[in-house]
């Protein structure tokens, strides 16, 4: 049970760190890369490229395992999952993503270099998911 709570906390440093040193909890750059027709900033693709090599090297790692180190088995996509609920979902994301210049990982890790601006994303994006599960109960 400690071993899985400490891969968990290992994993968000890392991840937050990554973030950090790529430069996205920096709406500058999000939006530098959303701007095809000014100044471009190709930083987010090379962010996206190093995540999909190393997406790929895991997907070669998990195709080798039996199961999981902390859980009883994978829980691994399928093509069932694309639902008009989640490419709606996807749609918002992206929008708010354009908006702002943060998405739910930055935008925490941009807790600790910006608390101010951060906390504003933060708030909003927790009222959403709220408001979102209300939403989801009542129909």
């Amino acid at each position: 049970m400690i071993a899985r709570q400490l891969s968990i906390l290992v994993s968000g440093v890392l991840f937050g760190a990554g973030l950090t040193l790529g430069g996205m909890t920096d709406p500058a750059r999000v939006r530098g890369f959303l701007n095809l027709f000014g100044e471009w900033d190709p930083t987010l693709a090379f962010v996206m490229g190093g995540a999909v090599l190393v997406m790929a090297v895991a997907w070669w790692f998990q195709s080798r395992l039996i199961q999981p180190l902390f859980a009883e088995g994978f829980s691994l996509p399928a093509r069932r999952d694309l639902t008009p609920k989640l490419i709606g979902g996807s749609a918002l994301f992206g929008i708010g993503w354009g908006v702002a210049g943060l998405c739910p990982g930055p935008g925490i890790a941009a807790l600790v270099i910006e608390p101010v601006s951060a906390a504003i994303f933060v708030v909003a994006m927790i009222a959403g998911m709220f408001l979102t599960s209300l939403v989801e109960r009542s129909v």
